[in-house]
């Protein structure tokens, strides 16, 4: 049934709500067993940091192969199942990445890992929406904030595993196991009916079109559309640099013990996920704009400084600022092409969620490079030099700030 004006979410929408945040937690915590153990990879197969470097932007490349066919998957399946079946496909690519005994099978795993994850990143997406239009205000930061609980978790388990011991096969086999039960019990408890049928038609509000869909965007409009796009790389760069190479730089570099180069990690994401609950306040206070920068700043001068005079605490520290500092980036970037004038609803946001992949695409073998020549030390300097960028470009965002309620 649709949702009646002042009656309130209805019990079937706070089951589907539970649902989706669970989807949003096996997202968050199936790859996140896989990072802290890459070094582990790394070592069983030889790589060295260039080949390494590939081999990590196989999982975004498959991310961004599927990217188009996402839409075409939810339509065929429905946003439910289609997340629910991602789940589980990239549960078994991260299986697969762990006990791979070759490059080439490491390279076809992560792929499947990270073409999966697309599809389900999007199908989670578009029923979170359609609770969110059940409840007729925004709940989909909170979403959001789950999948980080979700990284968090899945970095945690990593770093007990090592801690304890266990094999890669058996680790990633119980977690695969475990968050796809996870997934399959949360698919019971869905939406009824169809993607954008009446019910879900009858609780949207409707939004003006003429903003969006009047005359051809103007070049002051693409060039905003590009500072966005390059904001989200920013905040992908960033954020990627931890994932791939936090737990390789604090026990290869800093020859920190493999369960305390695991937090390095999980400080990222646990900061993220304070940021993003801290950040739809900021911005109603303070406007898109100051609180890109100031993410940028924390950025910059946070792994700045942790490279700088690099310690195991200082490192882990530096890791937690581009977690807190990045928590907001990609949602403003989102957010703002989304209202750009001159473009069809839903293409500025399509470009960004598109091309901000480069940044997790491009980071790993750029980093992996600049390690191999000069250093790991040296690769991470993309890590400020990204914060950097969203500094000089946050003066595309809104200034304004929400009143107060």
């Amino acid at each position: 049934m649709p949702l009646v004006p002042g009656s309130g979410p209805q019990p079937a929408d706070r089951r589907a709500r539970a649902a989706v945040a669970a989807m949003f937690l096996t997202n968050g915590a199936l790859f996140a067993n896989l990072v802290p153990r890459y070094p582990e990879i790394k070592a069983a197969l030889g790589l060295d940091n260039a080949t390494y470097g590939l081999a990590v932007a196989a999982f975004p490349a498959g991310a961004i192969i599927a990217g188009l066919g996402a839409g075409f998957v939810v339509r065929r399946l429905g946003s439910a199942q289609a997340a629910v079946a991602g789940t589980i496909l990239t549960g078994l690519g991260v299986l697969a990445a762990g006990l791979s005994p070759s490059f080439g099978l490491l390279i076809l795993a992560l792929l499947l890992g990270g073409a999966m994850d697309a599809v389900t990143d999007v199908a989670q997406n578009a029923h979170g929406l359609r609770v969110q239009r059940r409840y007729g205000r925004s709940i989909i930061n909170g979403f959001h904030a789950v999948w980080s609980v979700g990284a968090v978790l899945g970095g945690s388990m990593a770093a007990g595993a090592i801690a304890l011991g266990l094999p890669l096969g058996v680790h990633l086999g119980i977690s695969t196991a475990v968050f796809a039960t996870v997934a399959l019990v949360a698919l019971r408890f869905r939406l009824p009916g169809k993607d954008g049928d009446a019910a879900d038609d009858a609780a949207a509000g409707s939004r003006p079109d003429g903003l969006l869909r009047g005359a051809a965007a103007s070049p002051r409009t693409l060039l905003i559309l590009t500072a966005l796009v390059l904001i989200a790389i920013g905040g992908t760069l960033a954020e990627d640099a931890g994932s791939s190479w936090a737990a390789l730089y604090l026990s290869g570099t800093l020859g920190a013990p493999a369960a305390l180069a695991a937090t390095g990690f999980v400080a990222l994401v646990g900061t993220q996920f304070v940021g993003r609950l801290l950040g739809d306040r900021m911005v109603d206070r303070f406007g898109q704009r100051m609180v890109a920068r100031g993410g940028g700043l924390v950025i910059a001068l946070g792994m700045g400084l942790a490279l700088a005079f690099p310690t195991v605490p200082g490192t882990i520290l530096g890791f937690a600022a581009v977690g807190l500092g990045s928590a907001t980036l990609v949602p403003a970037a989102m957010h703002e092409a989304d209202e750009l004038p001159g473009l069809r609803a839903g293409t500025g946001l399509t470009i960004v969620s598109w091309l901000m992949r480069l940044g997790f695409l491009a980071s790993p073998p750029l980093v992996g490079m600049v390690a191999d020549a000069v250093g790991l030390r040296y690769g991470l300097l993309v890590v400020p030099l990204a914060g950097l960028l969203v500094v000089l470009l946050a003066g595309v965002l809104q200034s304004r700030a929400t009143p107060s309620r």
